[in-house]
């Protein structure tokens, strides 16, 4: 594993600190890690620290006299060209050019593994994302959530983690209820019933073609079932479809799942009952005619419901969203034994992150295990005006539209490139431009670009795969290029 240029050089100055210290050129005092970042201004050197200043209270020196003095005794290092006390007391240093060269042979021989750190030291982390109901197509905020989780775990993995990429399938609650009725009325009307369609269903194109297949695969079969009986394995069956449009849709963006969690397992193996019972012992549930509450210290609120009253002729209806939320971090904690669960979420979501931590807390886990991810939503633009969308009424913009129109590239790289706590406006027109306004294309455009330049090479004979002279990369922009993919690391440790 690699460790970062930066920490390197921090290293170096604490060193060289501590040799000034041995020496008698400063006083005694705790040397603290020196704080080291990259030089805003070129002129002025590749990195710089502001340990000095830090130091000037407890030396009782100038900053700038310590700077002086620490430089003097800066174990040599191959990496380190120049350096030098500045201003105010900060200590610059500027890359040795001949070894900023040689490192393309060091990048090149690492290959896809240049950059890892072993800051995880192999601690499991699991990763939840996307976890949309499985009773329609993903929508863009879906692919926002997507290229997010998938984004952060590959930069997890990279720091050293042990990461699992989990989807959650919400396939219990009443609205896997309402999806079966949905498709079941579209499907007896794909077969000439008359039949109305539920007040609070699904609406869209998606649910009457899907009552159609249905409808040429079975025939009237549902029609002359138990109406609950049917209800429910018509939700099963357009589950299953809409679950396999989901994987779809996500391979062609790039995004796979090592396990894909079915709430309902929760219910039918027990474990949400045995998570109650332990809530119970523990003094934070409430019973209040038929139905069950969560209390605890530290929500806002005197009680979150966990349970429905018995009345509600549907057992898988009973559980509230709370209760499958504390069934899958006991899951995740205990059951699965993962050092850290990443939750994925959207910014509605916000309340329900105190209970989730409350929960936690009441379980007897840490609930700084549980780290959670809020992101905002994705509008779309056309021409400059705004793509009106209506999930409830079945109009919006589907992931597989998305994919179709500009492809997952743009996808991905539009929709990490802001952070997830802010709104992105994603320019349809701007993601296909062929244009250096569109950085997809620009990033396209160099790597096709180097590509050609490569295959020409080898067109004329030249055998790339030889050593090469590296001391020949001298120009500025040369250097310049060999710098920025040193950041790498920097970029992985700060993400992680």
């Amino acid at each position: 594993m690699h460790q970062t240029l930066r920490s390197r050089i921090a290293d170096h100055i604490r060193r060289a600190l501590e040799a000034a210290q041995a020496a008698g050129d400063l006083p005694t005092f705790p040397v603290p890690d020196p704080p080291v970042e990259r030089c805003r201004r070129p002129e002025h050197g590749d990195y710089s620290s502001s340990v000095c200043l830090k130091l000037a209270r407890e030396a009782r020196m100038n900053p700038l006299e310590i700077a002086r003095r620490a430089v003097v005794h800066l174990p040599p290092a191959p990496f380190i060209g120049r350096v030098e006390p500045a201003a105010l007391g900060y200590i610059n240093l500027r890359l040795d050019g001949e070894w900023l060269a040689a490192q393309v042979e060091t990048i090149l021989d690492a290959g896809e593994t240049f950059g890892n750190l072993d800051l995880g030291h192999d601690r499991r982390v699991q990763v939840e994302f996307v976890s949309a109901n499985p009773t329609g197509p993903l929508h863009v905020g879906s692919a926002r959530n997507a290229v997010l989780g998938d984004g952060l775990a590959s930069v997890l993995r990279a720091a050293g983690y042990e990461v699992e990429r989990e989807y959650y399938v919400n396939d219990a609650g009443s609205q896997v209820r309402v999806f079966g009725e949905s498709v079941l009325a579209r499907y007896a009307q794909a077969l000439g019933e008359e039949v109305p369609f539920p007040e609070d269903g699904y609406q869209g194109d998606y649910v009457a073609e899907l009552g159609q297949q249905l409808a040429a695969e079975t025939s009237r079969l549902y029609l002359e079932m138990d109406r609950r009986e049917a209800v429910r394995a018509v939700a099963d069956w357009a589950m299953e479809r809409m679950l396999e449009e989901i994987q779809a849709d996500l391979a062609d963006l790039g995004v796979h799942f090592d396990t894909w969690r079915h709430e309902r397992s929760f219910y039918e193996e027990g474990l949400f009952d045995r998570v109650l019972t332990t809530l119970r012992e523990k003094g934070f549930i409430v019973e209040y005619d038929g139905a069950v509450w969560f209390r605890h210290p530290e929500l806002e609120k005197d009680a979150v419901l966990i349970r429905s009253p018995q009345v509600i002729p549907e057992p898988s209806e009973q559980p509230t969203y709370l209760a499958s939320d504390v069934a899958y971090l006991w899951d995740k904690l205990v059951e699965r034994g993962f050092d850290r669960a990443i939750y994925v979420w959207g910014a509605d979501h916000h309340g329900d992150v105190p209970r989730v931590k409350a929960a936690a807390k009441a379980l007897g886990l840490d609930p700084d295990r549980l780290v959670f991810i809020l992101y905002q939503l994705v509008s779309l633009r056309r021409g400059g005006e705004e793509v009106r969308m209506s999930r409830r009424a079945g109009e919006f913009v589907t992931l597989r539209d998305l994919l179709r129109e500009v492809g997952p590239d743009p996808i991905r790289f539009m929709l990490l490139g802001r952070t997830a706590d802010v709104t992105v406006d994603f320019d349809l027109d701007l993601a296909v431009e062929q244009s250096e306004r569109n950085p997809v294309y620009y990033v396209q455009y160099a790597h096709a670009r180097i590509a050609s330049i490569l295959r020409h090479a080898l067109d004329q004979g030249w055998a790339l795969d030889e050593p090469a002279n590296l001391s020949l990369l001298r120009h500025p922009s040369e250097l310049a290029l060999i710098r920025k993919m040193l950041e790498l690391p920097e970029v992985i440790e700060q993400a992680a």
